[in-house]
């Protein structure tokens, strides 16, 4: 009965790369057919209904909570000109010099993945940013690129991706982020040398290309001109986006309670107060639509780790994973190593889809130790959020470029699968 699940899988893996079904969509119903071919009832203890739809849907509802007040505190930054301000100032400090400004967006870019990830960062950073960066002689795959490499540099201290994980895999908070702190040096080292070196192997290219900023009818351009209309946020303002890492990571303060402080400190710094009101509720709503996509992800991934968690499931899967998964700390290294690619195009190591229902295969078959298996899958993230072309981040970085998603996949790929080789290096030799 393993086989059978393991071709289930395949074939959901399937559905999701030729896009026949949605990504969530095809975990849940991965997640009916594990849980009828793990022997499971319809009703009552460890069945389909009851324990697989019923407690899955909401298992991941802290991380839920989370990314909606991330999005929420995302809608802040953009709406009060506080991730725009952040931009501006930099590429003034950079003037014409394309590395420097290439850096000053790649800390920006790290700033705002701290706060939230996916496609909303990347615009937070990138409408302003990689025509600045074009402007100045960046190459067009290098400042799409730029923003995304920046972004992972913020990933390992994305409040609501510890939330996931934490939840996920059944860790606490403390060990997550004890991990993130050691993957964040191999991230902000890829990102460094991919600036350094894109800006100048191919040298200054001078061009303009970038339609959706000069259109006035673009979903792109009203966050300039409403950034127009609004000015510079307040100098004191621009620290909002590090407030919830400051008291999450520095205080060990609850992730909620920093993320609604982040909001809060936004909110304040930038609003009078007889306009904060409308705009808590404004972008509280729009924080609601750039969340959903996420949220309906969440659930799925929750159905589907329910069903690999069931009894059946754990007894028929056990002996086949046990045998092909390497225990030896080199061979360990050197074989999740070679197989990051499977973490692109939605594939079965992809973390936000297959890749949850095999971590918690391995974690509930005692192959790995959770947090082994935390190293494995934050490693494989850092690659999938820069260069997958079909995550939302590297799409929406490469369209605006005006190149296409895969031409960043080859450019970026080499630096996160360093990254990637990096953490699992560090859980080999501390976990193992």
């Amino acid at each position: 009965m393993g086989v059978v699940i393991l071709l289930v899988m395949a074939a959901g893996v399937a559905l999701m790369l030729t896009r026949k079904l949605p990504t969530a969509f095809a975990l849940a119903l991965l997640a009916v057919a594990i849980a009828f071919l793990a022997g499971a009832p319809f009703t009552g203890k460890n069945s389909v209904l009851d324990t697989v739809l019923q407690e899955g849907a909401p298992a991941l509802a802290a991380t839920m909570i989370a990314i909606i007040l991330g999005s929420w505190l995302g809608k802040l930054l953009d709406e009060t000109g506080i991730a725009g301000t952040l931009v501006r100032k930099i590429v003034e400090f950079g003037g014409d010099r394309p590395t420097v400004v290439a850096l000053g967006v790649l800390a920006v870019s790290a700033l705002v993945g701290t706060v939230t990830g996916s496609a909303p960062a990347a615009m937070l950073a990138g409408i302003i940013g990689i025509p600045a960066m074009i402007a100045v002689g960046v190459p067009k795959v290098t400042a799409a690129g730029t923003v995304l490499m920046g972004i992972a540099v913020g990933i390992p201290f994305e409040l609501p991706l510890w939330q996931f994980f934490s939840t996920a895999l059944e860790l606490p908070i403390p060990t997550v982020r004890g991990f993130m702190v050691k993957l964040f040096p191999f991230a902000l080292a890829a990102a460094l040398a991919f600036v350094l070196v894109e800006t100048r192997r191919r040298g200054t290219e001078h061009a303009w290309s970038l339609k959706a900023v000069d259109s006035p009818g673009s979903s792109a351009a009203k966050p300039r001109s409403r950034r127009a209309e609004l000015g510079d946020a307040p100098w004191y303002a621009l620290l909002a986006p590090a407030v919830p890492l400051v008291l999450a990571l520095g205080f060990e303060l609850a992730i909620i309670p920093s993320l609604l402080a982040g909001v809060l400190y936004a909110l304040v710094t930038t609003t009078r107060p007889g306009g904060m009101n409308k705009r808590l509720l404004r972008t509280l709503y729009g924080g609601f639509e750039v969340a959903a996509p996420p949220l309906v992800l969440f659930i799925s991934i929750g159905i589907l780790l329910a069903a690999v968690k069931l009894p059946g499931a754990v007894d028929a899967l056990e002996p086949l994973v046990k045998a092909v998964s390497p225990h030896n700390p080199v061979v360990f290294v050197l074989v999740f190593t070679l197989l990051v690619p499977l973490c692109l195009y939605r594939g079965p190591l992809n973390v936000f889809g297959l890749g949850a229902g095999i971590a918690g295969v391995l974690i509930a078959t005692g192959i790995y130790p959770a947090v082994a298996v935390l190293g494995m899958a934050t490693s494989y993230n850092q690659v999938f959020g820069v260069a997958d072309p079909t995550s939302t981040q590297t799409v929406w970085s490469a369209q605006y470029a005006g190149v296409s998603p895969q031409q960043v996949m080859v450019r970026t790929l080499p630096y996160v699968w360093a990254v990637a080789l990096g953490g699992l290096c560090v859980t080999a030799a501390t976990y193992l």
